[in-house]
């Protein structure tokens, strides 16, 4: 099952998205977001939906970030060796972890936004995944009993903000700069995430491909690590990690600017396409 987040008529809604389009939920449901849903706890009732006629074609849709409004995104740094070998940096016994803001994002289809402060944006071809059962302290062996879904993430970075310090967050929640989508395909129809296959384009050509079984700490340890520094909620993304191929690392450097298209694919999910924008 396929659900995302969209506008529609000058309201924020979600949906279920099958071949002929979107079935509406939040016109037919209680629940008016899709975080909503997920604390809701059942998902056999957007699976009703199914067999209703779509209410719009997913491409005439605007879509929003997959879950506009998470209680917190935790974002994962180095968490592939080729990635910790082309930055230099050395393997830590523990997850690297830094946060990114809800309003830093943007839906399939929309402009990622380079801003005017730096021609340094960068792309970073991610899995997402999206809690549906809270929990504190969950076991590595019931995490992903924990999951609602995954999705496609680019966590676009502003490299030399990036750097300003030793924290990374200046430069990985810039306005804009974080694709999420295009939609969440539920746990169900991926039983191991380690399984995935994920491939960063731009314009075509590809810059990352990489077995997401290679990264370091799995998600199950992600989920567990991060519930033990606070409880996690329906609706929280955890952003687990790009492989190697960053645009600051290649010879010359591949920046994202106006004009680009960047898509991240992941085997089992789909494709998030978002061209490249100066910021007006």
């Amino acid at each position: 099952m396929k659900l995302c987040s969209f506008a529609h008529q000058g309201r924020a809604a979600w949906g279920l998205v099958t071949d002929g389009g979107i079935v509406d939920a939040s016109a037919r449901l209680p629940q008016k977001t899709l975080r909503a849903f997920l604390e809701a706890g059942d998902m056999s009732a957007a699976a009703a939906l199914a067999a209703q006629t779509p209410d719009l074609a997913f491409d005439a849709a605007a879509h929003l970030p997959v879950i506009p409004d998470p209680d917190k995104i935790i974002c994962v740094g180095l968490n592939y060796h080729d990635h910790i070998q082309e930055t230099g940096r050395e393997e830590t016994p523990n997850p690297v972890l830094f946060a990114r803001f809800a309003g830093s994002q943007v839906g399939h289809g929309a402009p990622l936004v380079r801003p005017p402060e730096s021609e340094k944006f960068d792309y970073e071809g991610e899995l997402a995944v999206i809690i549906g059962k809270g929990g504190r302290r969950i076991a590595e062996a019931d995490a992903l009993g924990h999951v609602a879904g995954y999705a496609c993430y680019n966590d676009g970075s502003i490299r030399d903000w990036q750097r300003h310090t030793h924290q990374f967050l200046p430069g990985k929640t810039f306005a804009g700069t974080g694709g999420f989508g295009p939609w969440m395909v539920t746990a169900d129809e991926i039983p191991d995430p380690a399984a995935l296959h994920l491939s960063t384009r731009i314009n075509g050509e590809v810059v990352q491909d990489a077995d997401v079984s290679l990264m370091i700490a799995s998600v199950p340890r992600l989920i567990s690590y991060c519930s033990t520094i606070l409880p996690l909620l329906p609706g929280d993304v955890i952003v687990a990690g790009t492989p190697g191929g960053v645009g600051a690392k290649r010879n010359p450097p591949l920046w994202m600017k106006a004009g680009d298209v960047a898509e991240v694919e992941i085997s089992g999910i789909g494709v998030l396409r978002n061209p490249v924008v100066d910021e007006a």
